[in-house]
């Protein structure tokens, strides 16, 4: 049998291979021996295998003693706000987040109701190599089903923003939740803000109406619903509804990168205060930091990486830029519904349409490859590069990046894969093309 994928915060693997109800009942009794003492909040994004992953997780809580809240279907930020609500001592997501529907996975919630840090992974990590388990002879608990799982969490949201205002403004909203779990608080959250929501995939069965990540490509038949609507906004969700895309009101999309820049630029308006983003992020926010005058924090990629640097730093807001806001005010996590929320107040706020706010922001151009590289030669990869490009300032707190007054790019080996990402970011295409093509001609050749 294959082995799942692992990272620090979690677990992705094809179901019924390399994701197996024994493997995920392995790896939570291994996750809850770093927990302190308390219930487990368990959810999922609703695939059709998720049921007996759940099952075999819970049983495995039960087993090892644990009061389990079930919350059945459930955004992976909507569970983060559910541990803080049942002073939890952590949580359980299962979803493979943008895979194909073939895979699920595991991600692992700590009591502050975010994804664990990497320490505590590392912990999980070498307790499910190991393979020990001790649940036998402890006695089972009790579970509980929730069946209000998103008053919290809406009520969170609806303190950040003006509802009031955005709903005089009487907005038309498509909504593309994909048939994942952000429609169950999505449409009532947009309906709460006074909107007029038209839904699109709003089962949660797991059924996908387009391939789960929400790229451009897998959007364009979204953008031309929104036209057909006289849709104002176009918000698309991945199956587990902690990121966001957007459509504007002519169909065109907007994309991931501009969902954390269209918020801090809102927020900043309102507020100041230090702001982080990972090192694989537009450089539209650090720009926009620099414009309000507050500290510009970079953590390395990963959600986990962005939420400890926020904590350090006492962040007023903080992200991903493939469409993952995070709002310390709602919670610790990327949150879809924080960024419908906040555009919306910002199209509010000043009385201007979607693409008049995009037009606003500073404006670059991203391009991503992948090179084949094994990984005892990515050292010498990044040292070969850095000292080709002498002139930009170099930061290794997660693979090279190298910074220029104008452009970026950052090359990152894989941790599962035989090869190198290099993102580089421009002021047009070809700046970022030309980049990258010299990158991949240096890493060739080691």
């Amino acid at each position: 049998m294959s082995e799942p994928i692992i990272s620090v915060s979690g677990l992705r693997g094809i179901v019924g291979e390399s994701l197996t109800p024994q493997v995920a009942a392995r790896y939570v009794t291994a996750f809850v021996h770093t927990l302190v003492a308390g219930p487990i909040v368990v959810s999922r994004d609703g695939r059709e295998n998720g049921p007996p992953i759940k099952d075999a997780v819970i049983a495995a809580l039960v087993a090892s003693g644990r009061r389990v809240f079930d919350a059945e279907i459930a955004a992976t930020p909507t569970l983060g706000v559910l541990v803080r609500q049942h002073d939890a001592a952590g949580g359980i997501q299962i979803s493979a987040s943008h895979n194909p529907p073939e895979y699920n996975g595991l991600k692992l919630f700590g009591p502050e109701g975010r994804v664990i840090p990497a320490g505590i992974g590392q912990q999980v990590l070498a307790a499910y190599h190991q393979g020990e388990n001790t649940n036998a002879a402890v006695p089972s608990q009790k579970v509980n089903s929730l069946t209000d799982t998103t008053t919290d969490h809406l009520a969170k949201i609806l303190s950040t923003v003006d509802a009031f205002r955005i709903g005089k403004s009487r907005f038309r909203i498509l909504i593309d939740s994909n048939a994942g779990a952000g429609s169950i608080l999505g449409n009532r959250l947009l309906h709460d803000l006074g909107c007029d929501v038209l839904c699109v995939g709003n089962q949660p069965n797991g059924r996908f109406l387009h391939k789960p990540e929400p790229t451009a490509e897998n959007l364009a038949s979204i953008g031309q619903e929104v036209v057909a609507a006289n849709a104002d906004v176009g918000f698309c969700q991945d199956p587990d509804a902690d990121r966001l895309a957007i459509i504007d009101e002519a169909g065109r999309y907007i994309g991931e990168e501009y969902t954390l820049a269209i918020c801090v630029d809102h927020i900043l308006r309102q507020q100041k205060g230090p702001v982080v983003a990972n090192c694989a992020t537009s450089r539209m926010t650090q720009d926009l930091a620099v414009k309000y005058g507050v500290r510009f924090v970079r953590s390395a990629v990963g959600e986990a990486n962005v939420v400890d640097r926020m904590l350090a730093v006492n962040a007023i807001f903080g992200g991903e830029g493939n469409g993952g806001p995070i709002d310390p005010r709602v919670g610790l996590v990327r949150d879809s519904f924080v960024g419908m929320a906040l555009v919306l107040d910002a199209m509010a706020s000043r009385q201007m349409k979607l693409s008049e706010l995009v037009a606003e922001l500073p404006r670059y151009e991203i391009v991503k490859r992948t090179v084949n590289l094994a990984g005892e030669k990515l050292a010498a990869a990044l040292d070969a590069v850095e000292q080709r490009f002498r002139d930009a300032t170099p930061d290794r707190q997660d693979g090279l990046r190298l910074d220029w007054p104008n452009r970026w790019v950052i090359i990152r080996g894989s941790n599962t894969e035989p090869i190198v990402r290099i993102i580089a970011e421009g002021s047009t295409v070809s700046a970022a093309e030309e980049l990258v093509a010299a990158i991949c001609d240096l890493v060739g050749r080691i």
